[in-house]
């Protein structure tokens, strides 16, 4: 039976949502994607946050039109489980070793590499959860050793990343998802991570590279080198901030967000001085120097880049990253970004996209800024989503629109729920959660509870 991944990105402005076709040479082939504006003149609080869940009933309600969108282009199948992917403020990495003692005269085995990986998986700090382990670095004797098995030695050490956040991270996602939208979670992805696995390549990551994601509300930072995750963490700072400066120029947030798009500059440009952008408003119209416009474009641009730069200068000199910084996300569009990036950092910058070869065509959605996240979580998908294989697939056409149980870890990253002891019957989603717990609202509440 042919796998069909679903992936699903709480972004801070939109929420994007993809289905996946797995093929039998390991590829994908997109079936349909579609996209939940979340945050709009009439309600311009989103119900995700700095890449977090804020209100679980929006967040519910969004999730469930959307997936009812998706469906739209099964012809007839049903979204039984999803893949979430989160990347927040307060997501970021930690250092962890796990150790033993090898025996006089004995190899390091497979055996070992499980036990430590295992020991791994039980830590839990205090008041967080552990949301992705990255691959260990060994080390035997304090030396080394990417392929330590056969390898004689008296101390082997493996030493992790692990991805931590705030429990309530992982605690909203259930309520609003699996709770409020009656939609089961097949793993949450670290969305970052994602990406980054989507967009670099296996030399980028070995010269060295930074993939530095600017949202709408956070832009995270993923730093590599050596083949290693050498730091993720998420800044929470991003475009909405620029937009919302904007709007001290007496400006409604939409139009602060359109002259952002047309005429914003991280770098002025030495003949602003006598533009002028004349806006249509209620009442009178009126101008608006490029200027003024970007003087206040150029101050939060730079404090973004600011703090980029700070977090990748804590972990690794700058000039060491051979391939730079990579760019991606739909804030990293404003004009002359990757410049002010170069100028500050020293270093090469540049957007790009998701690597050949993982996505059979959808070139619109694996170069788009706001399905790129989407497709790397996609990418890290191995469960069927769906009721049963889609009998045909409709050419893309995208439109915008409490409870916690145990979890087991499982090796890729996301945290996966219990089988059920007996099937349930599958019932159509209507779309959106049932904000007052009638018909499919609630109706896990009696399985779960929080840890």
């Amino acid at each position: 039976m042919t796998d069909y991944i679903v992936a699903i990105d709480l972004g801070t402005s939109h929420i994007t949502g993809i289905v996946g076709e797995k093929n039998a040479d390991g590829t994908f082939s997109i079936v349909a994607c579609e996209t939940e504006v979340t945050c709009e003149t009439k309600n311009p609080f989103s119900c995700i946050r700095r890449g977090n869940i804020h209100n679980l009933d929006d967040t519910a309600g969004h999730v469930g039109s959307l997936i009812k969108k998706l469906e739209n282009h099964l012809k007839g199948s049903y979204i039984d489980k999803v893949y979430i992917g989160t990347g927040g403020q307060s997501l970021r990495t930690v250092d962890h070793i796990e150790g033993k003692e090898i025996a006089e005269g004995a190899a390091v085995t497979k055996d070992d590499i499980k036990e430590l990986r295992e020991q791994c998986e039980k830590y839990v700090p205090d008041l967080l959860d552990v949301l992705d382990i990255a691959p260990a670095v060994y080390y035997l004797d304090g030396r080394r050793d990417a392929k330590p098995v056969g390898v004689p030695c008296k101390r082997f050490e493996a030493r992790y990343k692990l991805v931590i956040g705030r429990s309530s991270i992982r605690r909203d996602i259930l309520n609003s998802i699996r709770g409020r939208a009656n939609t089961e979670i097949a793993g949450i992805i670290v969305s970052p991570l994602a990406l980054a696995d989507a967009m670099l390549s296996r030399e980028e990551k070995e010269l060295g590279c930074a993939l530095v994601d600017f949202g709408a509300g956070v832009t995270s930072v993923s730093v590599y080198k050596d083949g290693d995750l050498l730091h993720m963490s998420v800044i929470p700072l991003g475009g909405n901030l620029i937009t919302r400066d904007i709007t001290s120029l007496q400006l409604t947030e939409d139009e602060s967000e359109k002259l952002k798009k047309e005429y914003g500059s991280a770098i002025p440009e030495k003949d602003d001085d006598e533009k002028m952008i004349d806006v249509e408003m209620v009442g009178a119209d009126r101008e608006i120097a490029v200027n003024d416009l970007n003087a206040i474009v150029e101050a939060r641009a730079k404090e973004i880049v600011e703090n980029v730069y700070a977090r990748i200068s804590e972990v690794i000199e700058l000039k060491s990253l051979g391939y730079g910084i990579v760019l991606a996300g739909c804030a990293s569009e404003l004009n002359k970004l990757p410049e002010l990036i170069i100028e500050r950092c020293k270093v090469k910058a540049r957007h790009s996209a998701i690597r050949g070869g993982l996505v059979r065509g959808g070139d619109e959605m694996t170069g788009d800024p706001l399905y790129m996240t989407a497709v790397g979580i996609m990418l890290k998908g191995t469960e069927q989503c769906i009721s049963r294989p889609v009998v045909t697939a409709e050419p893309v056409a995208t439109t915008e629109s409490p409870v916690k149980e145990e979890e087991e870890k499982v090796s890729r990253g996301f945290f996966r729920r219990k089988k059920d002891p007996k099937p349930k019957e599958k019932k159509e989603n209507t779309g959106g959660g049932d904000k007052e717990g009638k018909g499919w609202g609630g109706i896990f509440d009696d399985f779960f509870r929080e840890d």
